[in-house]
């Protein structure tokens, strides 16, 4: 198998998703946010642990995974009642992750 078709096959592997730029910014917003918190557990360990308005004990690895769910529903609701583009849907998403980050 020559290189050009060894890595054909390889790039075939990655044709059941669309990769177009929206999901690579989608992944690269995923990796940075995962190394922005490994950076700052790194800086300031710990991150205190409380009880927020849902008086369940929270970290801020908690936190951004709650965001990060909260937001994938708010898109799939914005698709069912608005449809496309998802600007709206970002923007809520990222003001909900801030309350969240304050709140919980």
């Amino acid at each position: 198998m020559t290189s050009t078709a060894a890595a054909t096959a390889k790039l075939s592997l990655l044709g059941w998703m669309a990769w177009t730029w929206q999901t690579a910014v989608f992944f690269i917003v995923i990796a940075a946010l995962l190394v922005a918190m490994m950076i700052w557990e790194w800086r300031s360990p710990g991150g205190a642990p409380r009880k927020g308005v849902l008086r369940v004990v929270t970290t801020r690895g908690d936190r951004l995974f709650i965001s990060l769910l909260s937001a994938a529903y708010i898109h799939l609701i914005w698709l069912a009642l608005f449809g496309t583009p998802l600007w709206g849907a970002a923007i809520v998403s990222v003001v909900l992750a801030l309350i969240v980050f304050r709140t919980v």
